[in-house]
Order: structure tokens, then sequence, then C-alpha cells
């Protein structure tokens, strides 16, 4: 490591970047016109645009990035703007199939034509059930009908007439009995009984049953001419009542006809109504009677069908709903093509519904209870899914896959689709599907569902990446105030004062991690505009200040931070063991970052190292007792690697070394303690002792370069904030990886006492830049004789190793071993 100059403290204008609000240009942000684009997404933006406009299948997308970066809303004022250019999608319905019932038919009309054709179609049921029975009350049609059964007698008359006269002639009478007709002798005028029947001579009873028996059979003879007649009759009362029924009813359905005269499955739909009221003419006639009859009952009539639930009232609804059309969509309000958000997408949510009714014990269903999904809204627009959600929900996304896969939506039940169904159920007839999906969700669920659904790049083809900030330009500064007046102005809060706005911008700074950068999580700046807004009303402030926003800063950190609280109370307390003063061998401050929901705050750890003869290993406590990650894990096994190249590369690593977070009783993960854990090592190694005011953060290579980490304004908060309940010396102050002095947004107390002198941060980029701070020893550079100075931290290193590596050597050559060289 050549770089071993010591690096000077950081000044107090390196340690927070302002902004000006001279620069801002404005005084209060109604002076602001709102920004025409949407701010800091420029290739969330492209991307979206070339899915909408690319009009290819498999063309949807998943707008992926960290939840509250405004994906929801950047989208839908996207997709709105450009829905309202698009040509409306038409209304769907579905109409009562009158040759398959359980499947019901679809019927898809130009926007705004289907209100009217359900309206249409109540008004001439409800039209028919009065014109039919009134027709059928007509004089005309009773003529007609007395004129049919004057037929019908006539002929009955005249088929049985000459077996009547027969009969007479030859003393026979023909009885109408419950069995039927039946024939019995006459004698004097009377019928003569079987008894008396008896006591005729044998041979006049003998004669007599001939005489009936060939009246019966011309009696069956006739009587076989009655069904071909019954039918003749029949037909012709059907055909006056369909007669009749036209004539009530014809004109009606024509007026309908013409209406929808340029729409031909309509057309067909009402040739088929008409031939179902014509064929159901009698139930118009019944519904009619029943309708009159309870006008004209009494509460105590036995046969009133208020006393039976689900009598002839109830039966006669029930049978004209299938005259009814179900409006499904009705997109005849709606200028442009629809953009739906469903926030809960599962199966029915999705594709619709088929409601049941409970009647009589038993559950029933008709193409009236079909209800319509998220789907059959978005249709011929867009629709705004959560991924995640769509996931979680049984059926939800294999559903949705297979409807954009076969553009169709088919509305079926979590039964059937796990064919456990057994019961009859509709099966409406599939709505043809045009549209585009958005799925919102995080990356790593976007990752996932790239690897492991070959189904999803087919159906996906469009991410759109949100970025989680934006780079402060002076610029994008101007850009993300005008974005800050609109969300003012929509959230309909005080305006801001210019000073406002810049302390909000330089938390935004603060969120992104990064003096260069400002946050995009719109949800964190929204909230606190308005958290600003009402102590600025608390503070009777007509203008929102600087000073009613840093309040508001204050305030929700003081709402979160309990638990920081009771851990600097613990380390006061000296419950929890941190030295801010003093110097120690083998101990250093380290610095790690603890979050509690959205609060995170900086916790300083003792990190301690021991060191005696052993076998090369350096011991991660924390790895062998399961507390410490992967990558704190990784961490700790570079400071082998560094040990083993830079000291003694001519003899075998003979260190025992143990490394622990004291009082650590939870987990550790990451490896920005890394090089603490080497100052810790170092130090004991060369019996150096580490200055106790200093903390330590940063991770290292292999080479000995300390790397950028992150939280490090939490880190250093946290270390101030422990300096400072035990006094600021002047002495005390932070370690920092070099690359990490562009991520610096220090709270303003800390920055003060910086300027005052009473707190230091360095920006170290080597291990020996950090080893000399801490120890105020040198680090020592190897020298033309390829060693380090005797007394410099590497030399006491090099020493001590060579020293273990020689009485390993030692230890290596046991009895037996020399018993072998005394002999030789």
């Amino acid at each position: 490591m050549t770089d071993s100059k010591l690096p000077d403290p950081l000044s107090s204008d390196r340690l927070r970047r302002r902004c000006d609000p001279e620069d801002l240009g404005f005084r209060i942000t109604d002076e602001l016109e709102e920004p025409l684009h949407i701010v800091g997404q420029p290739r969330a933006v492209e991307a979206i645009r070339f899915a909408v406009g690319i009009e290819r299948e498999g063309y949807n997308m998943f707008a992926a990035g960290p939840s509250g970066t405004g994906k929801h809303s950047t989208i839908r004022q996207f997709l709105e703007g450009r829905a309202a250019k698009m040509r409306t999608p038409p209304d769907v319905c579905y109409v009562h199939n009158f040759e398959n019932p359980h499947r019901p038919n679809m019927i898809m009309l130009p926007a705004g034509r289907g209100a009217p054709l359900h309206r249409d179609m109540a008004q001439l049921i409800e039209m028919a059930q009065a014109a039919i029975p009134r027709a059928f009350e007509g004089e005309e049609y009773r003529t007609r009908r007395r004129e049919l059964d004057a037929r019908f007698r006539a002929a009955h008359d005249r088929i049985f007439e000459d077996v009547q006269r027969e009969a007479q002639e030859k003393s026979i009478a023909i009885l109408r009995t419950p069995a039927g007709l039946a024939l019995a002798p006459i004698r004097k005028g009377e019928i003569v009984s079987p008894e008396d029947f008896a006591k005729w001579p044998e041979g006049e009873q003998e004669k007599t049953r001939e005489t009936i028996n060939d009246l019966q059979e011309k009696l069956h003879t006739a009587m076989a001419q009655l069904p071909a007649f019954e039918r003749e009759v029949r037909e012709q009362l059907r055909e006056l009542n369909q007669g009749i029924t036209v004539y009530a009813v014809g004109h009606l359905i024509d007026d309908l006809r013409r209406r929808y005269d340029d729409l031909p499955e309509v057309q067909d739909y009402l040739d088929q109504v008409r031939k179902d009221l014509i064929e159901h003419a009698d139930e118009f006639m019944r519904a009619g009677t029943a309708g009159a009859g309870d006008g004209g009952q009494s509460g105590d009539d036995e046969n009133s069908d208020d006393i039976l639930p689900g009598g002839q009232a109830m039966v006669a609804t029930q049978f004209f709903k299938r005259y009814t059309v179900n409006l499904l969509v009705d997109n005849g309000q709606r200028q442009g093509a629809p953009v739906v958000y469903e926030d809960l997408p599962n199966l029915q949510s999705l594709i619709g519904r088929i409601e049941h009714i409970a009647r009589f014990g038993t559950l029933i269903t008709d193409f009236t209870l079909i209800q319509p999904g998220a789907l059959h809204k978005a249709n011929g627009g867009y629709l705004i899914l959560d991924a995640e959600k769509v996931l979680m929900a049984p059926f939800a996304w294999e559903t949705l896959k297979r409807v954009l896969k076969s553009h169709e939506i088919k509305i079926e039940s979590p039964e059937r689709i796990m064919s456990v169904a057994t019961t009859i159920t509709l099966e409406p007839e599939s709505v043809p599907l045009d549209l585009k999906i958005v799925l919102l969700g995080e990356r790593m669920i976007y990752y996932l569902l790239s690897q492991y659904d070959p189904e999803f790049g087919e159906l996906f083809k469009v991410g759109v990446d949100f970025e989680d900030a934006m780079k402060r330009t002076p610029d994008n500064v101007r850009m993300f105030a005008r974005f800050l007046a609109k969300v003012i102005r929509h959230q309909k809060l005080r305006p801001f004062e210019a000073g406002a706005v810049a302390r909000v911008i330089e938390h935004s700074s603060r969120l992104a991690e990064d003096a260069e950068k400002m946050s995009t999580h719109i949800r964190s700046l929204c909230d606190l505009l308005v958290e600003s807004d009402y102590w600025a009303s608390t503070n009777d402030n007509a203008h929102v200040t600087a000073e009613d926003v840093q309040l508001a800063i204050d305030t929700n950190i003081r709402r979160a931070d309990r638990v920081r609280e009771l851990s600097y109370e613990q380390i006061a307390r000296k419950t929890m063991l941190i030295d801010t003063a003093g110097e120690v061998v083998g101990q250093v401050n380290g610095l790690s970052v603890m979050q509690l929901g959205k609060f995170p705050f900086g916790h300083p750890s003792r990190i301690t190292a021991r060191v005696r003869l052993g076998r090369g290993q350096v011991v991660d406590i924390e790895r062998e007792v399961e507390l410490g990650g992967p990558l704190h894990s990784k961490g700790v096994l570079i400071l082998s690697g560094f040990l083993g190249a830079r000291y003694c590369p001519d003899l075998p690593l003979s260190l025992g070394a143990s490394l622990v977070f004291e009082q650590s009783y939870g987990g550790v993960e990451g490896d920005s303690a890394s090089s603490a854990e080497l100052y810790a090592l170092l130090s004991a190694l060369a019996e150096a002792p580490i200055r106790q005011s200093f903390a330590v953060t940063g991770s290292v290579n292999q080479y000995g370069r300390v790397q950028a980490i992150g939280g490090v304004n939490e880190k250093i908060e946290g270390f101030f904030d422990i300096c400072r309940q035990s006094g600021l010396s002047g002495d005390q102050g932070v370690l920092i990886p070099d690359s990490n002095v562009q991520h610096l947004m220090l709270r303003q107390d800390v920055v003060d006492a910086v300027a005052g002198g009473k707190f230091r941060i360095y920006p170290v980029s080597t291990i020996d830049q950090g080893i000399e701070l801490l120890t105020g020893v040198p680090a020592g550079e190897r020298g033309p004789d390829g060693r380090f100075p005797k007394d410099s931290i590497n030399g006491r290193v090099e020493a001590r190793l060579a020293a273990f590596a020689e009485a390993a050597r030692r230890f290596g050559r046991g009895p037996m071993n020399g018993e072998d060289d005394r002999k030789k």
C-alpha cells in the first residue's frame, strides 16, 4: 500500500449540500407552474410510451420499483392521457339462449347502445304483459274460439252419431264412467242391472253380448278418429293464439327491430324473442289472470299466492326474466378507453362471477346474475394490477395468463377450475379480450417471474423500471420544485415558501443517501409536505416555512425513536460498554445501522480482537454461533487474505485470532464493519492501543483499500449522539470511506459541531491511513530492503507474525522428531 498520506478532516461545507432558496427563482409555490412532463422518470416514461404505442401481442407492462415511488400515479396519468384519445369500447350484454338456456349468449353493441336495449326490452315485456291478455279477452278471439269449440263438439257428435243411433235401435245404452265409455242393455226404457241381466234366458244373454261386442268395436273405431281431430283442433287453436299474439305484440317488436336495424346480432335476438313470445303466450295469460286474481282476492283466501311463498306470481316473474338484457358493461357515459385499477385482483374480481339466489332451500341462478370482472370493465383499454396481490390470490395468476393467451374472457368458478363441481351451472359465451395490462411490483418479483415463469416473458415484454432517485442538477432542482408545487395544490395545502421547498429538497437528498441526487419516493415526500402544512397551521403561518418543514422532520423522528433513546440510555448508564475516550489495544468502536420500520438510526458497537499462536485462522465468533450473516462472514474471511498477502509472504500464517461484536445479542449482517475488525486485529498484533474517541465504518478488500458502505449519515450521527451525551471533547470523530463523502447529508447540529472544532470526520481510502489515525503510530511502508520500519504498525505486525511462525515451527518438532534428529 503506497498511499500513506494522512487525510485532513472534512470541512463543514462538505458534510451537507445546501439548497439555496435564492437559486430556486420564486417566493412561494403559487408562483410556479405545474410540470408538463413526469419528473424524474425518463426511462420509465420512455418504456410506457413504447408499450402503449406498439400494437402487438404480449407487449404488456411490468412496472418495477420500490413501493411509494409513484408507479401507480405516474402510469395512470400517462395512460389516462392516452386513453382519452382512443376509441370508446363497445357495451357488452348477456341475453337468454332460448335453445340452450344454460349457455347465455353475448351481444356486443356500440358504446351507449346497451342501456337503451336494456330499457326497450323491459318496456316490451311490460307492454306485452298487458297487451296479450287484453287481446285474448277481446271479442274477436272469443268468437273464433267459440267457433273452434263448436266445430270440435259437432265433429265429436258426428263421429259418435252412427254408433249412438245403432245402439238405440238395439236397445243398448252408452254410458260415461270414471273408467271411460261403457255399454249396457236397456229394457222398458231403463238400464238393466248386472243382477237382472243374469236372470235373462241364456240365449237372450248371448245375443245381447254379441250386440254389445259389435257396438264396442264400432265405438273403438270411432274413438280412434278423435286424437287426429284433437291434434288438428289444437293446431288450429295454436295458430289462432299465435295470430292473436302477433297481433298484440308484433308491432312492438317491429318497432324495436327498426331501432336496431344496424345491429344484426340484435335483429337475430329480437327474432328469437318474437318466436318465444308466440310460443309462450299462455304464460302471459296466466300472469295476467294471476294479477287480476290477486287484485280481487281477500287475505283469507286459502288459494292466495301470498300464503304460499314462491307461488304463481313468483313463478311468472322468474319466467319473464328470460327476456331481460343483462347489461354487463355500459360504456355509454365514457369518453375514450377505460383505465381501471383493481385493488382486489382475485379470480372472480378479474374474470367476473355467476351469483346465486337461495330459494326454497336451493341455490338457483340465471344469466341476469352474471357479474362483470375487472377484465370486462377494462376491455378495450388498460388494466392496472398489483403483481403481489395477483400472485397471492388462488388461480388468479394462471387465469390471467390464460385469458391473455386466448384473447377471451371466460367466466369460470373456482370449483370448475379445480374440477370439483358436480352440478350443472351456467356457461356464458366468452367475451373477446383486447386490452393491455400493467402489473405493479417490486423489482424482486419481476426478476423472480422472469427467471421461473417461462410464460411471463411472452406476455409481459416491457419492463418499466422506476428510478429511486434523480440527479440533483440545477435544472432538475427547479423541475422538482414545480413538481412539489403540483403536489401542494392537489393536496390543497398552504403555499410553501422557497426556503421550505429548499429544505424539502435537502431532505430528499438525505432520503436518497446521496448529496448529488434527490429521492423520487413520492409517498415520503407527500407525507412530509402534509405534515409541514399541519405544523404551519399549528403555528398560525399563512405559508409553510423552512422551520415548519424542519419541525415535521424532527417530530417524525421523535415519534419513532423510542428504541434509539433506550439504546443510547444503556450506553450512558454503562450497561452497554462504549468508550469515547482513552486508548485500548485490540478494541475499536464500530458503527452499524438499525432499521425499525421506516426509521433507521446509527448504533455504535464495541469490536474486540485477541491473537495468539494458531493455525492461521481468524475466528469470527459471530459466525461460529450462527449470529453472523454471509456478508459479514465474507468480510472476516477477507481479513485472512489481507494478512497472508501483506505480511511474511514466505512464512506460514501461524495466527490464531478471534473477533467479536461485544454485547451483541442479535444477528450481524453486512461487511461495513470489516475495516473496524481489521483495525482491531492489527492493534492486537502490533500491541498498539486504539483511540476510543474514534469510531470506524467501511468495508475492506484484500488489498487493504477501504470501500463505500450504506447508511453513512446515520452511522456518523449515531456516534455523534453518544459523544454528545458524554460531552464533546474536540478529539472525537468518525473514520469513513473516502468514497462515501459524496453521500453526506448530515444533520445541522453535526455540521455545526464540526464547524466549531468539536467533532471530526476523516475520509480514509486505505487501512494504513486509518490505523495511523487510530493509533497515532505510522503505518509504515516497505523500504528498499523489503522490510517495514521496525517501529511502524506494519513492522510490528510482521515481526509478531514471524515470531508466531517460528514458534509454530519449533512446536511442530515433537519428541519423536527430536529423537530421530539425535540418532542421525
